[in-house]
């Protein structure tokens, strides 16, 4: 099993702050998810979460590799059909760089996208009626 790593900054005035990897995975997942034409983050095969559906994983996706003060962060997302990926992709990095920072004090290193998967969108309610009539 895999060891949680933490990121330690020591204050010796008022005592030391750890946080945990799981923390900065579930930071990355979230402001991944922000950005517009990003469907889902994708687990990649394998990972024991799959055998959970019910239970929402927001860092399910996101593998966080820290050293010393910075992370380095790998993102596998599902994107929607018609979006410009590389627009996507790099409005993605600014928005996990700028917020895993500004929550933990760590210097993000690098964010890596994969895409996994492009979905189609789901044809809205309104749409549907009229395609029936």
């Amino acid at each position: 099993m895999e060891e949680n790593k933490q990121f330690e900054e020591v204050n010796e005035e008022i005592g030391i702050v750890r946080i945990s990897d799981e923390v900065v995975s579930i930071i990355a997942g979230l402001a991944a998810s922000e950005i517009n034409g990003i469907i889902e983050m994708s687990s990649k095969t394998g990972e024991i979460t799959q055998l959970f559906p019910m239970k929402k994983n927001v860092s399910k996706g996101v593998k966080v590799t820290l050293e010393q003060d910075s992370a380095m962060i790998d993102l596998h997302v599902v994107v929607e059909y018609g979006v410009n990926i590389s627009e996507i992709s790099y409005k993605v990095q600014n928005n996990v760089k700028r917020t895993v920072e500004s929550m933990t004090g760590l210097n993000v290193s690098a964010v890596n996208i994969y895409i996994q998967n492009v979905i189609l969108p789901k044809p809205d309610k309104e749409e549907k009626k009229e395609q029936e009539v």
